[in-house]
């Protein structure tokens, strides 16, 4: 198991992170984001990435829309690599990217998250975010979402 200490570096993604980003997202989902999606977000000020002793541990890719004249905060991605899982990596880039999204006028934020994941609903609860509805087979095997939101400021 990799030592983190305290030298965990929340950055802007990079072009050159993409393959370690890409690498991450397949070893944590079953339908994992193809290599393009994440190419589109490059440039998003909300997609970061944690780097720790040169090596990227995790990243979050978020961005802002505007709905019915208001500025939506969406948190669209967020992994932490197996290695470095309990670390706080994950509340780190959540954090830091929910600054992020009200520093560009987000006043609240959603996101959606599988039912069976647990562990992610548990972080998400910690940031305050509640539970808004559920949308079924929301994603490609058929599993159920859950969409939770959260006011800033």
């Amino acid at each position: 198991m990799p030592d983190v200490g305290d030298e965990v570096t929340v950055r802007p993604a990079e072009r050159a992170d993409l393959l370690a980003v890409v690498r991450i997202e397949n070893e944590s989902f079953p339908q994992p984001w193809p290599y393009d999606a994440f190419e589109r977000f490059l440039g998003e000020p909300a997609f970061l990435v944690a780097e720790t002793d040169g090596v990227i541990a995790g990243y979050v890719v978020a961005d802002v829309t505007q709905q019915i004249g208001r500025a939506l905060g969406h948190v669209k991605d967020i992994a932490v690599h197996p290695d470095y899982r309990g670390d706080g990596i994950g509340s780190t880039l959540l954090s830091r990217s929910l600054g992020v999204l009200a520093a560009h006028g987000a006043g609240t934020v959603k996101l959606e998250v599988r039912r069976s994941n647990d562990g992610a609903k548990r972080l998400y609860r910690e940031f305050d975010f509640d539970s808004l509805r559920r949308v079924p087979e929301y994603y490609a095997n058929g599993e159920d979402a859950i969409v939770m939101i959260r006011k800033l400021g």
